[in-house]
């Protein structure tokens, strides 16, 4: 069966599955999905995604949404998976269910309502929200904290203590990398009392190079034209 991937490459979730299919050797077709073209909202997409969101994925006739269910779904879907990624032992498999569910109500909205509110929103036709934005940056802070001291453990380089990379790794790590195309002074004093959690963010870019790297390269793009606006700004 086919495997279609409809993706944006500014999006986080939409990143962790391409970097995920990459390394798993999934043969798959990219299929673009512009968020700030309002593509998303296309009549066409809503027959793939009624939520109207990416990522989302087409595998034969089989139609999915949401990015922890879809990473649940290829890692169980193709046998050259290895186990790590999402084990088969259920009490390892529901450790990781616990990060996923802990990810998108705190880490993924700390990080949604800092970075949308206090630099992205212009590009999606929305005004900036300072004080949406300093709310998101206490829930974002609060979930560094949390990953810091508790889910990354000693005995381990990745969540839960564990040797090799989950999906939740991948998910969490490139929800941090949203904070690219924030300035680079924010960037660092939001990150840098995190230094587990620095190393953590080297770690599964060393396990993941050269696949990390590439599909973040859009965000690094992204990343020079905000910096050469505030340059600009900062000089007038």
């Amino acid at each position: 069966m086919s495997l279609k991937l409809y993706v944006d490459r500014l999006s986080q979730p939409s990143r962790a599955i391409l970097i995920f299919c990459k390394l798993n050797g999934i043969e798959f077709e990219e299929v673009p999905i512009e968020l700030s073209k309002g593509q998303h909202r296309s009549p066409e997409f809503a027959e793939i995604n009624p939520m109207k969101q990416v990522p989302a994925i087409v595998h034969g006739s089989f139609k999915l949404f949401e990015s922890h269910a879809i990473l649940r779904y290829l890692a169980s879907a193709f046998p050259e998976v290895a186990d790590h990624w999402y084990p088969s032992d259920l009490q390892k498999r529901a450790k990781i269910e616990s990060v996923l569910d802990w990810h998108h109500s705190n880490l993924r909205r700390g990080s949604v309502g800092y970075v949308l509110n206090s630099t992205l929103a212009p590009a999606l036709g929305l005004p900036l929200n300072p004080q949406a934005a300093a709310e998101g940056e206490k829930v974002l802070s609060a979930s560094l904290a949390k990953i810091d001291t508790y889910w990354l453990q000693k005995d381990g380089s990745y969540l839960l203590g564990n040797s090799q990379l989950s999906i939740a790794d991948l998910n969490l790590v490139c929800e941090i990398m949203q904070l690219e195309v924030v300035d680079e002074k924010d960037r660092d004093r939001i990150l840098s009392p995190h230094k587990n959690v620095l190393k953590w963010i080297d770690d599964v870019k060393s396990a993941t190079a050269p696949h990390f790297d590439e599909i973040h390269a859009t965000l690094f793009k992204v990343n020079e034209i905000f910096q050469k606006q505030r340059s600009a700004g900062a000089s007038s």
